[in-house]
Parts: structure tokens; C-alpha cells; sequence
């Protein structure tokens, strides 16, 4: 009873209503003019189709496997990258959040620092005027988890992933660093590794925060709409066009 719940939901809900809406009104305009509905029907479709984890998990997938964990660490310190961060918002002992990727490759971070003792570089700023500083946040919540404040450093001024190349390049080379672990979400690390490698620097890939399980699975949950898959989506798309902006 409960995935019949959730099955209905999928199409009451967002984005499912908009894609039975369209499809209601294709089929409505079928009669009088078949150009138009064509065009409407198309549009469902690709809404669709955009909207369901059939699709959305292989899209993401693809990019997630390009770089695997490696076993060991090989770099004398911990690069992380921001991924978004909230101002204002209440937190345990200060204000501001990071959300829920750069939060994700935060944890890593301070878990490789237990494991390893190299110091965590951040690089994030405050993309937005309503935004918070994602590395000046991260800091405190470093601190927060453990993380001695003399082995962080960060980098607040980047506002994309380019500038967080560039930015901590520079940093990296004023501190006397120069072998970098990466670390940001799986299906980043292929555009991060090339603005790195852009920037001068040789970074080993650490990915995390994945959005696809392994394995694979067909069940009905797989065909339904819902703003988890259209988000994923819109994710892995975004990345593809990062990458392909980055050759040129």
C-alpha cells in the first residue's frame, strides 16, 4: 500500500502533475491542430522522461565512475570544495550551513584528516548576496568536528569551480604545498579534476557525496516523476555542459 501511495503521489505532486497537465492538454488540441500537440506531447515527454530515476541515474552514473576512492592518500593536503552554504541560518555554534553536497564532502574531509593528519584546504566564497561564505563557514564547522583551526585553511574568495582551481593554486603555492587531494561530489569530479589540472596542479581524485547506487534494480518506483530524479537531472546535464565548456 504505501508505493501505491507514493506511485499516485509521483503524479499529483510536482513535477508529475505538469507532465499529466501537458499531456491532457496535447491530447485535447489532438483534434483541432496536431502541430501544436505534437509540440506539446514532446515537451511532456522530455519532462518526463527528465523527471525519472530510470533516466537520471545512468545520466549522474556516468559521471560518478570516471574517478574511484583510491585506497591510500598521495598528496600533502586536503583540497574540498564548497558546494553551496545558507546565511543566517542557526547551526550548533554560529550561523550558516553549508548544504547538503559540500556538507557530504566536508565529512569526508574531516575523516581523512583523523585517518591521514594532512591539514584541509576549503575553497568556497559567498557566491550569492544572500548566500553564506561556504569556507569561512566550513571552518567553524571543522573546528566543530575536531579539526584543529591551525590545519585549516581557507580559500572564501571563489565563486566557481575555475576560481577554486585558481585561487588555490595560489594558496597552495604561498603555503608550500604542492600534491593536492581532491575532494568534491562524485559527479563534480571530472570538470574539478580538469579546471586543476588547468590550473597547474596534479591533484589525486578523492569522489564522494554519489547520487547513484551501484548495482542496478527495475521496479515501478523507476518510472515515476519526481523532483529528486528532475534535480538529478538537471545535475548531471549541468556537468556535461561544465565539461565541454571546459575544452574551449
Amino acid at each position: 500500500m504505501i508505493y501505491v501511495i507514493k506511485f499516485i503521489y509521483s503524479f499529483v505532486l510536482p513535477p508529475g502533475l505538469f507532465v499529466v497537465l501537458l499531456l491532457g492538454i496535447g491530447v485535447w488540441l489532438w483534434r483541432g491542430s496536431r502541430r501544436p500537440a505534437i509540440a506539446l506531447l514532446t515537451v511532456a515527454l522530455l519532462l518526463y522522461l527528465s523527471s525519472i530515476s530510470l533516466v537520471a541515474a545512468p545520466l549522474v552514473g556516468s559521471l560518478e565512475r570516471r574517478y574511484e576512492q583510491p585506497s591510500a592518500l598521495d598528496g600533502d593536503v586536503i583540497v574540498v570544495l564548497g558546494g553551496g552554504a545558507s546565511s543566517g541560518t542557526p547551526d550548533l555554534d554560529g550561523q550558516g550551513n553549508l548544504y547538503g553536497s559540500a556538507a557530504n564532502r566536508l565529512l569526508t574531509a574531516a575523516r581523512l584528516y583523523r585517518e591521514s593528519g594532512l591539514p584541509i584546504l576549503f575553497s568556497g566564497g559567498q557566491v550569492f548576496s544572500d548566500s553564506g561564505n561556504e569556507a569561512d563557514i566550513a571552518r567553524r564547522q571543522l573546528i566543530g568536528l575536531g579539526v584543529p583551526e591551525s590545519a585549516i585553511l581557507a580559500e572564501n574568495r571563489s565563486l566557481n569551480t575555475e576560481l577554486n582551481a585558481q585561487y588555490t593554486a595560489e594558496l597552495m603555492e604561498a603555503e608550500g604545498f604542492s600534491r593536492p587531494v581532491l575532494v568534491t561530489s562524485a559527479f563534480h569530479m571530472p570538470r574539478a579534476m580538469k579546471h586543476f589540472t588547468a590550473a597547474g596542479l596534479s591533484p589525486q581524485a578523492y569522489p564522494t557525496d554519489y547520487l547513484d547506487s551501484r548495482g542496478t534494480a527495475i521496479y515501478p518506483g523507476k518510472f515515476t516523476p519526481s523532483g529528486d530524479a528532475l534535480s538529478t537531472t538537471a545535475t548531471a546535464l549541468k556537468e556535461y555542459l561544465g565539461l565541454l565548456a571546459a575544452i574551449f
